[in-house]
């Protein structure tokens, strides 16, 4: 008996090979549950010893170093991956793992018009995220971003130390029916929320200074958009609040340091950014909850 020869057959993609499972999937379960259990049963049979297969097979490749690399290789293919991740015969990749924190997240972002989307990965320990949607060029997205989602992603990739948040172009969408609640995070908060007067009293294209609980903050509007940060410069924490305000910039009084104050973003030095609390406005008040 010579050595077997393994036989070469056309490649097919993950989505065409799913497609073709799916299709029987729509005919069993028009199946009456004798039936969908005995192709349950058959399936499981199947699956087992495929998966005891691989099993082996991936024991005598681990032997050999060589081999094991390639095997390490092989499993950037998308169908090695998936085939033996549903066979449970190796770890969640790290991106993998990445998008199911983000997955957690993703129903309150997208209850108020948003998103977030994994930009790269970029091991050992870094990943790059982005807002869409109303989340993008929120007055609140740095208390999104560490709320929800570096957290996540902290809970879920232990690992990963450092989460940069890369900046995008859309603009905020108005998803109240007129001034936002600028962090889903925040919304459903129970507590915390202190009155900061009413919205007619908040200048549209400037800022008004307000004190809660102790704190200095500053109010500002933009059309649909109100939104509230701690009135200190990101620079030397210097108060902004006489600095001037041209088409929703603000510069700092002191060193020239300009925000905008729909994000909070540093135009001067984009590695930072004003410190943000949420806002809500209810009949007409404003109502602030400092960031904790």
């Amino acid at each position: 008996m010579g050595e077997p020869q393994l036989i070469t057959t056309p490649e097919l993609s993950l989505d065409e090979l799913l497609e073709e499972i799916l299709k029987f999937d729509v005919i069993f379960d028009s199946w009456d549950e004798s039936q969908k259990g005995s192709v349950q049963a058959y399936r499981q049979s199947v699956e087992d010893l495929h998966r005891e297969a691989f099993r082996r097979l991936i024991g005598v490749v681990k032997a050999e170093p060589a081999a094991l690399k390639t095997l390490r290789n092989a499993l950037n293919d998308e169908v090695v991956y998936a085939v033996l991740r549903h066979f449970e015969l190796i770890k969640a990749s790290l991106h993998e793992r990445v998008e199911e924190a983000l997955d957690s997240v993703r129903p309150m972002l997208a209850s108020h018009g948003g998103n977030v989307e994994l930009v790269a990965v970029k091991p050992p320990n870094q990943v790059d995220v982005r807002f869409v949607g109303a989340c993008d060029g929120c007055p609140a997205s740095m208390l999104t971003f560490n709320a929800g989602v570096k957290k996540a992603i902290e809970t879920h990739c232990p690992e990963i130390t450092k989460i940069e948040q890369i900046r995008g172009l859309a603009a905020p969408t108005d998803a109240n029916g007129g001034v936002q609640f600028v962090s889903p995070f925040a919304v459903n908060q129970k507590g915390g929320w202190v009155d900061a007067g009413k919205l007619v009293d908040v200048p549209e294209g400037g800022v008004l200074k307000f004190k809660i609980t102790g704190e200095d903050v500053i109010l500002s509007k933009n059309g649909d958009v109100v939104a509230c940060f701690q009135n200190a410069c990101a620079h030397l924490n210097l108060p902004l609040d006489e600095g001037d305000v041209v088409d929703g910039i603000l510069t700092c009084p002191h060193h020239g340091f300009q925000y905008d104050l729909q994000s909070g973003e540093c135009l001067t030095a984009p590695e930072v950014q004003l410190l943000p609390h949420a806002v809500r406005v209810i009949n007409g008040n404003v109502q602030v909850r400092l960031a904790v």
